[in-house]
């Protein structure tokens, strides 16, 4: 490689890094494949009426297949995700209020974020969403 240009030089250590990833993906997919395959080769296969039905937690199908879902589950789980995603702004946040000079920007921002959040939890509370009745 001594008389290669070195643009050459540089783009083959470039190429050769993002083999070792390519390669590791290889393997990684092999190795599911291997472990299905293992699955599929070493398993009981024993068909019954039973084991043929559709099975939702312990309970039988009987009746429908459509059910009714109250909004109220979807209303917390959105409620929950909101404040997840609060939790995931906080931290990186009080590693930056530690730090020398950002002091009361940050702490600004965050009172900002966090009156957002609060406005549409109170949004939440007088429209009745809360209660779980």
């Amino acid at each position: 490689m001594a008389d290669l240009p070195e643009s050459t030089v540089l783009a083959a250590d470039y190429f050769q890094s993002y083999s070792v990833v390519g390669l590791l993906a290889v393997i990684g997919v092999l190795f599911v494949a291997v472990a299905f395959g293992a699955g599929r080769l070493l398993r009981p296969v024993v068909p019954t009426p039973e084991k043929l039905l559709t099975y939702e937690c312990g309970v039988d199908p009987v009746g429908e297949g459509w059910a009714h879902t109250q909004v109220r589950y979807y209303v917390y789980a959105f409620l929950y995700v909101i404040f997840a995603v609060d939790s995931i702004f906080l931290f990186p946040w009080a590693t930056v209020f530690a730090a020398p000079g950002y002091g009361a920007t940050t702490l600004v921002e965050m009172f900002i974020f966090l009156g957002f959040l609060a406005v549409g939890l109170l949004y939440a509370w007088k429209k009745g969403v809360l209660e779980w009745t």
